[in-house]
């Protein structure tokens, strides 16, 4: 395991790249990584997140969906949140969605049906109508927020405008993938740079005149909002809309069983080249929406479906150079400069190593000739060396021992694995300028202070001029200087003003996440703002004796472990760091935290489980619990509410401990009433 100071520094910057990615793949419809490398940045940060629970409890990649909205057209709240799908590369991963299936629901049946359709590299979009009438058509926004996009639909004729049959629900909402067809897009390729920008880039003409003219397509793939439900399966749902004169994908299949799934996404690769759209893959899902619903969904995606992709592109070429970066929270990172290579159609130039471990592992040098493969990372990652090309001379890479900054580097000690960590960091915090510059780029982002018109480049360039060197500085510059800067007009100045005085006024959880605290992500300092509920009593971590306090306190919080713990205690033990956020704070209006609470049978109470459950798994339990209005802990303490005791093997110190607090046992058998009451 790698260590949890770089892994996490590591961990954040390739989420913020992602989020990137997001913006420039839904809303601007410019990526600037193929398809292959975006799935795998993010198939990379899964796995990391697996394989390191303290990640997890970061949250960080709790909400990641699409990228939120622009302002170009009017907003709305999706009725269903449009999640986005985590994705499978093999057969193994395919092995492991039946596995975490059946273990959720609790059954051995290994012939769950699976619902097969190709995956359309297009533009995701959703349809409403009532009683019949299509009345909002909106883009995916960022999952839960959409842009309106209602008459650029309407110019796909093939889009039903009124379903004139007796028995479509009152509401109906569809889910659909807008696309351009390889035949039609030959004709536009001096325009556009491949079919999905097109595609993209006509959905969001403000003139749907425009739209008009370009030959979009769409195939209906699934379902928002329906009252009243009439459909039992996916399946039957597509039969039916079918007749409703919706376009369905004619490559659709019932499956069952891991050798049909297989079959199934090797004849789809085999054939995608004579398909006149573009797919990456099929997208399986449970057939049985009962099922489905069980099942529910995870923060950003269903548990019921998966994208299982075709594989990535690969190419060779050779190592220049090899320089170190510093992250936010001091990784020392290090990434190749190759020979530019084109790999599927983009031309690449870097290639993360990722620490100073793999480069030993796989005796990387400069000089080298690589295979590199479009992954996930700003870059593309390293898959092989070519030894025999090496030159005779060739010299090992001696990973430099100090940061950038001229400070010593360490790599920490694991508390839970008791290995070292694979990156190493510089540990000067604010007081490294390489690190202080990073954290001012995270403190403006979009899920930070989100200010706009300061952009890295822009950080960057500030910088060097002095007009900033640490946040406060944010909320004093010189504008008169700034004007006198290339680039920098009336307009532009005026609008950089306007932002920055929007962004005075935050919430308590964003400014806590925002601060940059290490293993401290947006769902973390959600868990924190809550319990400080107000920057006055957040404040008192400052002082050694109250923090000792508070921190003794968070042990009780789910979701804040020891490495949270005593990640907080060391950044508010820098005195530089506690000088940087009082500064901060003098120049905000920080807003007390308010929490959001589902209604349901456990409003505002706080559950426990253990032991094991008859009828569902406790993934199950603990969603329906969550989804009731409960919020689930992972301790016994004081401020538990219930501990619900399945009848298989139930821990005895926990409800010995529970029943020495005085907190309401619920056992299997009264869980089930409940529920069912």
């Amino acid at each position: 395991m790698i260590n949890k100071k770089n892994a996490i520094e590591s961990f954040k910057q390739k989420v913020k790249l992602l989020k990137k990615h997001n913006e420039l793949y839904f809303n601007q419809d410019k990526p600037i990584i193929s398809d292959a490398e975006y799935d795998d940045l993010k198939k990379q940060l899964f796995e990391i997140e697996k394989a390191n629970k303290y990640l997890k409890k970061l949250n960080l990649l709790k909400s990641i969906v699409g990228a939120p909205p622009t302002n170009k057209f009017k907003k709305f709240n999706h009725l269903k949140p449009m999640l986005s799908l985590s994705n499978a590369f093999n057969k193994n991963d395919m092995i492991d969605f039946i596995k975490k299936i059946k273990n959720f629901l609790n059954i051995k049946d290994d012939n769950i049906e699976i619902f097969s359709e190709p995956k359309i590299d297009g533009i995701s979009a959703t349809l409403i109508y009532e009683n019949g009438v299509l009345i909002r058509g909106l883009s995916r926004g960022d999952g839960k927020v959409g842009e309106d996009i209602l008459e650029n639909l309407k110019t796909i004729n093939t889009i039903p405008k009124i379903i004139k049959n007796k028995d479509i629900p009152k509401l109906l909402e569809i889910r659909c993938e807008i696309f351009i067809g390889k035949k039609d897009f030959s004709k536009l390729k001096s325009k556009f740079a491949n079919p999905r920008n097109a595609a993209g880039g006509s959905l969001r003409q403000k003139d749907s005149k425009q739209t008009a003219k370009m030959p979009l397509k769409y195939f209906a793939y699934g379902f928002g909002a329906v009252d009243p439900m009439l459909f039992k399966t996916q399946s039957e749902f597509l039969e039916k809309i079918s007749k409703w004169n919706f376009i369905t994908n004619p490559s659709v299949k019932i499956l069952k069983g891991l050798e049909e799934i297989e079959n199934q996404h090797d004849k789809l690769d085999k054939e995608r080249s004579s398909l006149d759209y573009d797919i990456d893959g099929l997208v399986y899902k449970i057939n049985d929406l009962n099922l489905q619903k069980r099942l529910g969904n995870t923060s950003n995606s269903p548990r019921w479906a998966i994208a299982y992709k075709f594989s990535a592109e690969k190419a060779e070429t050779k190592i220049k150079n090899i320089i170190i970066q510093v992250g936010r929270t001091g990784a020392i990172t290090p990434v190749a400069k190759v020979e530019p290579v084109t790999v599927g159609g983009v031309v690449v130039s870097n290639a993360t190593l990722h620490n100073e471990d793999e480069i030993k592992r796989k005796d990387i040098r400069i000089g080298d000739t690589i295979m590199i493969q479009r992954a996930g990372d700003v870059i593309p990652q390293v898959l092989t060396i070519d030894k025999s090309k090496r030159k005779q001379d060739s010299k090992k890479f001696n990973f430099p021992n100090k940061c950038l900054c001229g400070a010593e580097t360490k790599k920490e000690l694991s508390k839970n694995t008791k290995k070292e960590d694979a990156v190493r960091r510089c540990t000067k915090g604010y007081d490294c300028r390489f690190i202080a510059k990073e954290k001012l780029k995270h403190i403006v982002s979009k899920e930070a202070f989100n200010i706009d018109g300061l952009g890295k480049k822009v950080i960057e360039q500030f910088w060097d001029l002095n007009l900033i060197k640490e946040p406060s500085d944010i909320f004093d510059l010189d504008y008169i200087q700034i004007g006198k800067l290339e680039g920098w007009g009336e307009l532009s100045i005026n609008n950089l003003k306007k932002a920055v005085e929007k962004s005075h006024i935050i919430s308590l959880d964003k400014f806590i996440f925002s601060i940059g605290i290490r293993h401290i992500g947006q769902e973390n300092a959600k868990i924190l703002a809550s319990f400080f509920h107000s920057i006055k009593e957040f404040t008192k971590l400052f002082v050694l004796e109250n923090r000792k306090k508070f921190l003794s306190n968070l042990v009780d919080l789910d979701g804040i472990g020891e490495t949270q713990i005593q990640s907080i205690d060391n950044f508010f033990s820098n005195k530089t760091n506690v000088r940087i956020i009082k500064n901060l704070i003098n120049k905000l209006n920080i807003k007390n935290y308010t929490a959001q609470t589902n209604d349901g049978k456990f409003s505002n109470k706080k559950l426990m489980f253990t032991g094991g459950f008859k009828n569902m798994s406790r993934s199950e339990a603990k969603s329906i619990a969550e989804n009731n209005g409960g919020k689930v802990l992972g301790s016994i303490s004081k401020n538990l509410d219930f501990l619900v005791v399945g009848d298989t093997r139930p821990t005895k110190r926990k409800v010995e401990q529970a029943k020495q607090l005085k907190i309401k046992i619920i056992l299997e058998k009264e869980w089930n009433k409940i529920l069912n009451s």
